[in-house]
């Protein structure tokens, strides 16, 4: 099939602005130049990133290529109950206001690289830390398989409209080497080099997302245009993409939604903060104020997550995208089909690969995250390891994570990696107890987080398990209560908090006192 307005053209700015984010990637080796055989110096940029890349290095960590594909995908698919990413952003970032100031002070102060060297010290309790890396680490993996779904579907939508066909081998190969490419310049350069590729992944970003938001309603008649065409169209689509009957309502959320509606924002910006990514990347901030400074401009991010959100409705102001979307019988094409059939082909090129590589820095940042994790608080904890061991193994562990994550997309069907990072989001969420409480108070015994987390975390997978039809497919992370269906991250999280609590006061009446390896201005004040 003809795929929009795509062409060599097309082809020709999307190789050019790949080799330039290339180049840059492994140009950023050169930028405030450190020694690189230390794992702080590597995976955290020395530390002395300022406000400005904080900004973006953490925007390229929200708007990424599975945002891109997914968020107007689930809009166009499901209806306005996916709209809970925009108050989601908004609380997370409030979130990480107030935690992570506070592990960024302790870290600074302590020579902390990851959550789990302070969990290990604040709670006095070796198995608690290796608890919360493995729990990062398991989790990050399905959300690193969901860049790269983000990116097979602008390869195919690329191929698609070149050949008329889409070549799953050619766009496995382009895959495999934008990975090596990936790995080559993350292994040499670290964390700086996806702080200066985010710079560049984020303006294109912008540009694509601000440039469709607004030529695109002046040209097709707005929104008005969309919402009337919804209104008839939407049972077509509902049919194509979900096989089911009936309009899709994204005008209004059903009442009984509003406890999902809620609980997903509440529990998605809970758990946004304790993914190793996230806390990976505020550790890099050159100071307290520059990480608080970077992290208060992040709600323009949330503006911008809104506008993409109404691509899934935009798209049916353009009759040729919104057939293209039906056709193929994914709502993954949603963005692509809207970008390819209004923008002119230069446009297009530099879209696509704003996409593309929003995959590819979100992906480095996330190895470079996991790696620090199983090297530092796995690995480490059962043998010795000298400094520049310690930071060549994380730079290998980072490399093979990278491809054991191309290797899952490949072996899987995409909509696999999809629920199992429903999973993981809920598994990550138990961790707050003994990262975010453990930053505010001593009095949480280790031995009882402990528990709470298992506790947390086998309640998770129960309730997961029941809400899906006892071992189904992953299809739902919400579970049916009296109070109407509500997000599973935030019941077993009451269980974990419960456990924890109950399990601490009996710790305490018998004796237990905590620990001073922390000092309380260790965790306010820059010493």
């Amino acid at each position: 099939m003809v795929f929009g307005n795509i062409d060599g053209v097309t082809l020709g700015v999307f190789i050019v602005l790949f080799a330039i984010f290339a180049f840059l990637g492994f140009w950023a080796s050169r930028w405030r130049r450190g020694d690189l055989s230390k794992i702080d110096e590597w995976g955290l940029g020395g530390r002395r990133l300022g406000w400005l890349l904080v900004w973006f290095l953490m925007g390229a960590d929200l708007f990424t290529a599975y945002t891109f594909i997914a968020v107007p995908s689930s809009m166009l698919a499901i209806g306005s109950l996916y709209f809970f990413a925009v108050p989601y952003v908004a609380w997370g970032f409030a979130v990480a206001l107030l935690t992570m100031p506070r592990l960024w002070t302790v870290s600074r102060n302590k020579g902390y690289v990851t959550a789990s060297d302070f969990v290990k010290d604040r709670f006095d309790s070796r198995w608690l830390a290796i608890a919360v890396a493995l729990t990062g680490i398991v989790a990050e993996l399905p959300y690193i398989a969901l860049q790269i779904v983000g990116m097979q579907a602008v390869l195919a939508s690329l191929l698609a409209g070149l050949t008329g066909v889409v070549s799953k081998t050619i766009s496995d190969v382009a895959l495999i080497i934008a990975f090596i490419i990936l790995a080559s310049f993350t292994f040499t350069s670290g964390l700086r080099g996806a702080a200066i590729t985010g710079v560049f992944k984020d303006i294109l970003i912008w540009i694509t997302v601000l440039a469709v938001i607004i030529i695109v309603p002046l040209s097709y008649g707005g929104f008005a245009s969309a919402f009337h065409n919804a209104a008839t169209q939407s049972a077509t689509v509902n049919l194509a993409l979900n096989h089911a009957k009936g309009p899709i309502n994204y005008g209004a959320l059903s009442p009984k939604l509003i406890p999902a509606y809620f609980s997903l924002s509440l529990g998605s910006a809970l758990a946004l903060y304790l993914y190793p990514h996230a806390i990976n990347g505020s550790l890099s901030s050159e100071d307290k104020g520059k990480l608080k400074l970077g992290t208060a401009l992040l709600p323009v991010y949330g503006i911008g997550l809104a506008l993409l959100a109404l691509f899934g409705i935009l798209v049916y102001a353009v009759p040729n995208a919104l057939n293209a979307v039906i056709k193929l019988g994914a709502g993954t094409f949603v963005v692509p089909s809207l970008i390819a059939y209004t923008m002119p082909d230069w446009f297009v090129g530099l879209a696509y690969l704003a996409i593309f590589i929003g995959g590819l820095v979100p992906a480095a940042i996330m190895a470079i995250g996991v790696a620090n994790l199983l090297v530092r608080n796995v690995i480490k904890e059962f043998k010795s390891l000298e400094p520049k061991t310690e930071a060549t193994l994380a730079k290998v562990v980072s490399t093979v994570f990278k491809f054991v994550a191309l290797g899952f997309v490949f072996a899987v069907p995409a909509t696999y990696a999809i629920q199992l990072q429903l999973l993981g989001g809920i598994l990550v969420t138990q961790t707050l107890p003994s990262v975010f409480l453990g930053l505010y108070t001593r009095n949480l015994n280790g031995k009882a987080t402990l528990v709470g987390w298992a506790a947390g975390i086998l309640s998770a997978l129960a309730l997961v398990i029941e809400a899906n039809a006892k071992f189904g497919a992953i299809k739902t992370s919400l579970y049916a209560t009296p109070l109407g269906p509500l997000y599973i991250a935030i019941l077993a999280l009451l269980i974990n908090l419960a456990v924890t609590l109950i399990g601490s006061g009996i710790a305490y009446g018998m004796g237990w006192r905590p620990t001073q390896k922390i000092k309380e201005e260790e965790i306010t004040k820059e010493m």
